[in-house]
Protein backbone atom coordinates (compact mmCIF):
# COMPACT_ATOMS: atom_id res chain seq x y z
CA UNK A 1 0.00 0.00 0.00
CA UNK A 2 1.32 3.42 -0.92
CA UNK A 3 1.82 5.91 1.85
CA UNK A 4 -0.13 9.19 1.80
CA UNK A 5 3.14 11.07 1.27
CA UNK A 6 4.01 8.96 -1.79
CA UNK A 7 0.54 9.50 -3.25
CA UNK A 8 0.80 13.25 -2.61
CA UNK A 9 4.23 13.46 -4.27
CA UNK A 10 2.87 11.57 -7.28
CA UNK A 11 -0.09 13.94 -7.43
CA UNK A 12 2.20 16.99 -7.38
CA UNK A 13 4.51 15.61 -10.05
CA UNK A 14 1.62 14.55 -12.26
CA UNK A 15 -0.43 17.71 -11.77
CA UNK A 16 2.15 20.43 -11.57
CA UNK A 17 5.15 18.98 -13.37
CA UNK A 18 7.73 19.41 -10.63
CA UNK A 19 11.32 20.05 -11.71
CA UNK A 20 13.38 17.33 -13.30
CA UNK A 21 15.27 15.06 -10.90
CA UNK A 22 18.76 16.03 -9.83
CA UNK A 23 21.32 15.34 -12.57
CA UNK A 24 23.67 13.66 -10.08
CA UNK A 25 20.90 11.24 -9.05
CA UNK A 26 20.24 10.38 -12.70
CA UNK A 27 23.95 9.70 -13.30
CA UNK A 28 24.16 7.63 -10.11
CA UNK A 29 21.32 5.36 -11.27
CA UNK A 30 22.83 5.08 -14.76
CA UNK A 31 26.13 4.00 -13.19
CA UNK A 32 24.34 1.42 -11.03
CA UNK A 33 22.61 0.03 -14.12
CA UNK A 34 25.89 -0.09 -16.07
CA UNK A 35 27.57 -2.04 -13.27
CA UNK A 36 24.65 -4.45 -12.96
CA UNK A 37 24.33 -5.10 -16.71
CA UNK A 38 27.94 -4.76 -17.88
CA UNK A 39 26.71 -3.88 -21.39
CA UNK A 40 28.77 -3.02 -24.47
CA UNK A 41 30.35 0.45 -24.35
CA UNK A 42 27.96 1.73 -27.04
CA UNK A 43 24.91 1.11 -24.82
CA UNK A 44 22.93 4.22 -23.94
CA UNK A 45 20.80 4.70 -20.84
CA UNK A 46 17.90 7.03 -20.07
CA UNK A 47 16.57 7.44 -16.53
CA UNK A 48 13.25 9.10 -15.72
CA UNK A 49 10.80 9.41 -12.86
CA UNK A 50 7.22 8.72 -13.83
CA UNK A 51 4.28 9.90 -11.74
CA UNK A 52 1.08 7.89 -11.83
CA UNK A 53 -2.10 8.97 -10.07
CA UNK A 54 -3.88 5.64 -10.59
CA UNK A 55 -4.32 3.82 -7.23
CA UNK A 56 -2.92 0.63 -8.79
CA UNK A 57 0.38 2.39 -9.59
CA UNK A 58 3.25 2.75 -7.13
CA UNK A 59 2.94 6.56 -7.26
CA UNK A 60 6.37 7.60 -8.44
CA UNK A 61 8.49 5.02 -10.19
CA UNK A 62 11.88 5.16 -11.81
CA UNK A 63 12.20 3.85 -15.35
CA UNK A 64 15.62 2.96 -16.75
CA UNK A 65 15.75 2.51 -20.51
CA UNK A 66 18.63 0.37 -21.78
CA UNK A 67 19.38 0.96 -25.47
CA UNK A 68 21.92 -1.52 -26.84
CA UNK A 69 22.80 -1.28 -30.55
CA UNK A 70 21.03 -4.00 -32.53
CA UNK A 71 18.71 -4.96 -29.67
CA UNK A 72 15.23 -3.94 -28.65
CA UNK A 73 15.17 -1.22 -25.96
CA UNK A 74 14.55 -2.63 -22.48
CA UNK A 75 12.72 -0.81 -19.69
CA UNK A 76 13.66 -1.59 -16.10
CA UNK A 77 11.09 -0.33 -13.61
CA UNK A 78 11.71 0.39 -9.94
CA UNK A 79 8.65 1.27 -7.85
CA UNK A 80 10.25 4.15 -5.96
CA UNK A 81 11.54 7.67 -6.55
CA UNK A 82 14.87 8.13 -8.28
CA UNK A 83 16.64 9.34 -5.14
CA UNK A 84 15.79 6.08 -3.35
CA UNK A 85 16.90 3.59 -6.04
CA UNK A 86 19.59 1.15 -4.88
CA UNK A 87 21.78 -1.43 -6.57
CA UNK A 88 19.51 -4.14 -5.14
CA UNK A 89 16.47 -2.48 -6.74
CA UNK A 90 18.11 -2.61 -10.15
CA UNK A 91 19.07 -6.24 -9.63
CA UNK A 92 15.47 -7.06 -8.73
CA UNK A 93 14.21 -5.22 -11.83
CA UNK A 94 16.58 -7.30 -13.98
CA UNK A 95 15.17 -10.51 -12.50
CA UNK A 96 11.63 -9.64 -13.62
Amino acid sequence: MRSPLTRFRAFLRGSFGLPKPDREAVERVKDLARRALQPPVETAFAVNEIACNDPACPGIETVILVMEPGRKTRALKVAKPLDEVTEQDIGAALDR
